[in-house]
């Protein structure tokens, strides 16, 4: 299966770059990364500081896009235009089969990464280049780990994805989950933190809203903490113990979706 998997990586890899929808998505990324350096621009104080942080967003909301979109077009344009028939019917399993798919996208999110990384950093090297900040942003390992946090944040997202892809009849329903997924994985724990600090006092709102966000975040990981970029903007270093928990949780939670997602394509029909 190894050896299955990573042929339809490849052919995933190539399709996937291919996708006139990818190319637009890839010139916005490098877009918003320009409006990042902007609005560097228009602040008196710590300018790098406000390219990074606006950076990072735009890297994260770019990526999710990237994959989301690749997702359909391996997946679910695969299947509407029937031609997952072609791939079923080489001599590899179906597993095979989904798992390369998924790990195309992660290995064409993880490319994108490290060039939109590149060109964000550049346009925080550029941000007023003669200005001394009282506390400089860290450009080291500490921006590159934020910069791993996405690769696995998005890793997350296009597993759920694909998994709804092979159960879905509608195209657009693997879109439309993965974003609602990724908004609210990314909103989950600032809600829940501010129902714990008891909500400004507003004590109805703890009490109507308390249990369902203890129901949501069973089904639903926290994906904020897969931010790091705190370490790099700000210069708070997250422990060893956050870093693991989180990775743990991202690996464990994309491992469920793709089992879930390959038994559901295995007793799926095509015809």
């Amino acid at each position: 299966m190894r050896f299955q998997s990573l042929e339809f990586t490849w052919s995933g890899m190539l399709s996937g770059l291919r996708g006139r929808s990818i190319q637009v998505t890839f010139v916005l990324g490098v877009v918003l990364i320009a409006f990042a350096y902007l609005a560097a621009s228009f602040s008196p104080r710590q300018p790098q500081t406000i390219a990074l942080d606006i950076g990072f967003s735009v890297l994260r909301f770019t990526l999710v896009l990237l994959a989301l979109f690749w997702v359909q077009d391996l997946f679910t344009r695969e299947i509407d235009r029937k031609i997952i028939l072609h791939s079923l019917a080489l001599p590899a399993s179906r597993a095979a089969f989904f798992v390369g798919r998924y790990l195309s996208v992660v290995a064409l999110a993880s490319i994108s990464v490290v060039i939109l990384g590149l060109c964000l950093l550049l346009a925080v090297l550029m941000a007023s280049p003669g200005y001394e900040q009282e506390f400089s942003v860290d450009l080291g390992i500490p921006f590159w780990l934020a910069l791993v946090g996405i690769v696995l944040d998005v890793a997350v997202i296009a597993a759920v994805a694909s998994a709804v892809a092979m159960i879905s009849t509608v195209p657009v329903l693997p879109l439309a989950i993965g974003a609602a997924f990724a908004i609210g994985g990314k909103a989950l724990g600032a809600s829940a933190n501010y129902l714990a600090r008891g909500a400004d006092g507003d004590t109805a709102l703890v009490d109507r809203m308390g249990h369902w966000v203890d129901l949501v975040s069973v089904l639903i990981p926290d994906l904020s903490r897969l931010d790091w970029r705190q370490w790099s903007v700000y210069g708070a270093a997250p422990s060893a113990e956050q870093l693991l928990w989180a990775s743990a949780m991202a690996i464990s939670y994309a491992a469920i979706a793709l089992i879930l997602g390959v038994r559901a394509l295995q007793k799926r029909e095509f015809s």
